[in-house]
């Protein structure tokens, strides 16, 4: 595309909209954030004048009429995706919006078609592919398996115990005494009943990230293979057979956040450490050990990473991508796959509990 700002436009400024999205695409360089479009006409008045936002909207059909955007950030409930993101797309806009994909599968399945008859692609907001140690991570983990220096993959393990994923984030979010607007939202998964897509729902909530950084690890698609019936572990293995495990809340923390990855190697480790969510100018952290043996010796490597958070590495990887400078870090499709494999374990669950699916 030429050399100009790339126009964005979003639909919804609520929580997430702008302490997650907008204040960082705002501010990112070559990105002019043209209107916005909000049910909740004071707060959309308010927003907009704290960031310098020319038009707003009420609907997002009318900003699609009458502006020339050349992509959207849509930071929706994801149980209503559905209702939404399909009319986005088939408008023929690069769309970002927050994970998960959708409440269900065959909702996602739905978003995923639009984007293919609409001719254009849907980022999801994995953020935590965006953050820079993360990214570097990954190249080592690329870079150690081509190499072999300290053997096969042997085990991945992610822990995430319930925290305090704010981290301040919310301090400069605009209230305003707006009334709720009424909503509509997408029907619930057709084959579990209401207890069931309730805890479904609440599951891919939570720990949706952990399901699609897993993925990223391994480089590699994986499928469970059990469920802890008390909640608190998924095992699964790779496509190379590689196992993996996400401990989910083995313990909580009130003030603190304490996310990390272990991807094993025979003779060495890729260590991630990663920030709260809405933690700003704060990057994870990353240490290697590389212990080759035969005389060689061994080191633990720790980068220095630039101050750069995630949510704003993902709004610049969104610009990159609509300029054709680099893909989506996860797409649509891709996204598509976690909620299959938490389906998956919410089926293995309930059978681990003695209950049936649906």
């Amino acid at each position: 595309m030429p050399e100009r700002n790339v126009r964005i436009g979003f639909v919804g400024v609520g929580n997430m909209g702008q302490c997650a999205h907008l204040r960082n695409y705002v501010t990112v360089p070559g990105c002019e954030v043209v209107a916005i479009a909000e049910l909740r006409e004071k707060t959309a008045r308010r927003v907009a004048e704290r960031y310098g936002i020319p038009k707003v909207y009420r609907t997002h059909e009318e900003m699609l009429a009458n502006e020339r955007l050349d992509g959207v950030v849509a930071p929706q409930p994801f149980t209503r995706h559905g209702v939404i993101l399909p009319e986005l797309l088939r408008a023929g806009l690069p769309v970002l919006s927050e994970k998960p994909l959708a409440a269900s599968v065959e909702v996602g399945e739905r978003i995923v078609r639009a984007a293919r008859e609409g001719g254009t692609w849907h980022m999801v907001g994995y953020h935590k592919r965006s953050d820079p140690a993360t990214i570097w991570a990954r190249a080592e983990i690329e870079r150690l398996q081509a190499s072999g220096e300290v053997g096969r993959l042997t085990y991945v393990r992610i822990t995430m115990p319930a925290g305090e994923w704010i981290a301040g984030g919310f301090t400069d979010l605009i209230r305003e005494d707006d009334p709720p607007p009424k909503l509509d939202f997408d029907p619930p998964a057709p084959d579990m009943d209401e207890a069931t897509f309730k805890q479904y729902v609440g599951f891919v909530n939570y720990y949706i990230h952990q399901i699609n950084l897993m993925r990223h690890l391994l480089g590699e698609p994986y499928s469970v293979t059990y469920a802890d019936p008390n909640g608190v572990v998924l095992a699964g293995q790779g496509q190379s057979g590689v196992p993996c495990v996400l401990e989910m809340s083995p313990y909580r923390t009130t003030v603190d956040w304490q996310e990390s990855a272990l991807v094993a190697f025979e003779r060495g480790y890729v260590r991630l450490e990663l920030p709260a969510p809405l933690a700003t100018h704060r990057p994870g952290s990353v240490e290697v050990l590389r212990d080759p043996g035969n005389g060689v010796t061994p080191e633990t490597v720790r980068p220095q990473l630039p101050w750069v958070h995630a949510m704003r590495q993902q709004a610049m990887n969104f610009v990159r991508a609509i300029r054709g400078e680099a893909p989506p870090p996860c797409d649509s499709e891709e996204a598509l796959e976690d909620l299959k494999v938490a389906r998956e374990y919410m089926r293995m669950l309930k059978s681990s509990q003695g209950e049936g699916h649906g």
